[in-house]
């Protein structure tokens, strides 16, 4: 009687089986930055299908021709029921060419979602009752396709507040970064 040995199982993150790591560019996942590299990828991959998401969401509720910029310029406008200044708006969304916002505060208001008031030199924007109104039905279609996935337990709420926690911490770094590279 022959008897052979069962084969070895292998997870994937044994050291018979080095974890790869998902990038889209080798070249900068060598050495010591292939973790940096592959959370990268991750940032690059997770923006554009939130991107893709939030215009789409914002096309389900009737408005089809806004870019993602004029989403997000949007729902902060809309934040709180204040009023905001171009600059403010930047500054949060951490846009930092303001003709962007510009171009899209123009762009809302000839779609009549936002109204303006000039105090002094300054123009103040905020969301009137059409503004109001897409960034509620947003909200609705967000609520039924988007979370609604989510499983609500107090563990994925955990998460998601660390990692956007985790996230504005590197969005510091990339800020030091790019002005450490400027200087170069």
């Amino acid at each position: 009687m022959s008897t052979t040995k069962p084969a070895k199982k292998t997870s994937l993150s044994s050291p018979a089986s080095p974890r790869v790591p998902i990038v889209s560019s080798s070249h900068l996942a060598e050495g010591r930055s292939a973790e940096l590299s592959e959370f990268e990828f991750g940032m690059i991959i997770a923006g554009n299908a939130f991107n893709r998401w939030a215009v789409r969401c914002m096309a389900a509720v009737g408005m089809k021709d806004m870019t993602i910029t004029d989403v997000l310029v949007l729902h902060h406008i809309n934040h709180r029921a204040r009023e905001k200044k171009l600059a403010d708006i930047a500054f949060i969304l951490n846009i930092e060419d303001t003709h962007i916002v510009n171009y899209s505060l123009k762009k809302l208001q000839a779609l009549s979602l936002v109204q303006t008031e000039k105090r002094g030199k300054e123009i103040l924007y905020s969301t009137n009752e059409a503004g109001r109104d897409v960034c509620q039905r947003y909200y609705a279609v967000r609520e039924q396709v988007l979370v609604s996935a989510l499983t609500g337990d107090g563990t994925e709420s955990f998460e998601l507040s660390e990692l956007a926690r985790f996230l504005r911490v590197l969005s510091g770094l990339y800020e030091q970064a790019a002005r450490a590279a400027t200087s170069l």
